[in-house]
């Protein structure tokens, strides 16, 4: 498991579309005042997203000169014209940060990053803002007997296929269920990310997916954000995933720190 194979992960892979989950968005970010890049992200105020750092950060080879979400399920058909975000379900962004030792490391280290919005974004009825889980909590999932099977619930706007003959990419939110592979083993996971599966069974993550919620299966009200997609481990979005952890005392004060600051 080589270091340098590790890619910015983009979007579901063999899930499905889902209208649920409003809490999740499409970010799109600009350089030179021209749409470039897009990530996913989980509002977990309803002015503050939580999202991955390479979303925000871009560094090091350019910088992000402005940002803004998309709310709508299905993007291509919402109310706005993507990509130039304007219309109903077009949110512009006021400000955007990564965790202040992004920069330290390769990407995946400290792969967390914040956005406020200038205005509120209401979520659709029984849907829920995302919450954070208890800090360290995730480790008891390499210590307990049986925790290793655990399940999460992985949403995003990426890439639904992509191979060397074939790209699906529709602007839709998908939704998929890994299962946990690997957490705190050296190497990419260490003790800030977690592997999840994907593969035509539980379905994962591509590009496009970075900084979307996994939200832990059968905690809390289902909105428990265990981490942020991360990386994957090949340009064809399968076997692995990486997810970027939230459970970590310093991932929580960046977060904390950048919603009262």
């Amino acid at each position: 498991m080589a270091l340098t194979m590790a890619l910015p992960a983009g979007a579901i892979t063999d899930g499905e579309p889902t209208t649920d989950h409003s809490e999740v968005v499409l970010i799109l970010m600009e350089i030179d005042g021209q749409p470039a890049f897009r990530c996913s992200g989980t509002l977990i105020a309803p002015t503050y997203v939580l999202t991955a750092g390479h979303c925000t950060n871009g560094f090091p080879s350019h910088v992000f000169s402005g940002m803004r979400v998309f709310t709508e399920a299905d993007v291509d058909g919402g109310d706005n014209d993507y990509p130039f975000g304007t219309g109903n379900n077009t949110v512009e962004a006021i400000r955007w940060a990564a965790h202040p030792s992004y920069e330290d490391a390769p990407f995946f280290v400290n792969d967390v990053g914040m956005i406020e919005l200038e205005s509120p974004v209401e979520l659709e009825d029984g849907d829920l803002y995302g919450t954070l889980p208890e800090v360290d909590s995730l480790d008891a999932y390499a210590t307990s007997r049986g925790l290793n099977k655990a399940e999460f619930t992985a949403v995003g706007y990426g890439l639904q296929m992509i191979n060397p003959v074939f790209v699906e990419a529709e602007r839709v939110r998908y939704i998929s269920h890994p299962k946990l592979n690997a957490i705190n083993v050296p190497g990419l996971v260490g003790d800030f990310s977690l592997l999840l599966s994907n593969n035509h069974s539980t379905g994962g993550t591509c590009f496009g997916d970075s900084g979307g919620p996994n939200f832990i299966d059968g905690v809390g009200d289902g909105n428990v954000v265990a981490g942020v997609t991360s990386f994957g481990l090949n340009g064809n979005c399968a076997g692995t995933g990486g997810v970027f952890r939230t459970d970590r005392q310093n991932v929580q004060d960046f977060i904390y720190d950048f919603m009262s600051s």
